[in-house]
């Protein structure tokens, strides 16, 4: 895993560990393979997490974009809340999934974030994600 800005000890690197180490993330079997503020990147396998049509079920997909959605906004110096999200789903998924969230826009009171869903090099869905600063010094 690296963790650019989050790689030391600090806020950043607990912010990292508390999402890593959380209950849901580790019933789903998500690992942040990268962290840094405005990014992230999450693994998820398929074991466990497909429907009876035998692809990845959307609530799975929508659980591992919205984790990665979540690291980006949270791994600098502000606290983020999401206030809305929207998801499209493109393809179906039978293997593995990766998460990769970018922060597109930021006012200094919300923030715009893509997150891409891959299955290797096919895309599965694209998410859409606006966070709001809660922080006590925010704006």
């Amino acid at each position: 895993m690296t963790h650019e800005d989050c790689s030391g000890g600090g806020r950043t690197g607990e912010q990292v560990a508390a999402f890593d180490e959380s209950g849901y993330a580790r019933l789903l079997g998500m690992r942040i393979l990268e962290a840094r503020d405005g990014h992230a990147k999450v693994a998820m396998g398929a074991e466990g997490m497909l429907n009876p049509h035998g692809v990845f079920h959307g609530g799975a997909i929508f659980s591992l974009a919205d984790h990665a959605f979540g690291i980006a906004a949270n791994c600098g110096e502000a606290d983020r809340v999401a206030v809305s999200v929207h998801i499209q789903y493109i393809a179906p998924a039978t293997g593995p999934l990766t998460a990769v969230a970018d922060k597109v826009a930021d006012n200094g009171k919300y923030s715009t974030f893509r997150v891409m869903v891959h299955e290797g090099t096919r895309v599965i869905a694209v998410f859409d994600g606006v966070a709001l600063r809660v922080d006590p010094g925010a704006p």
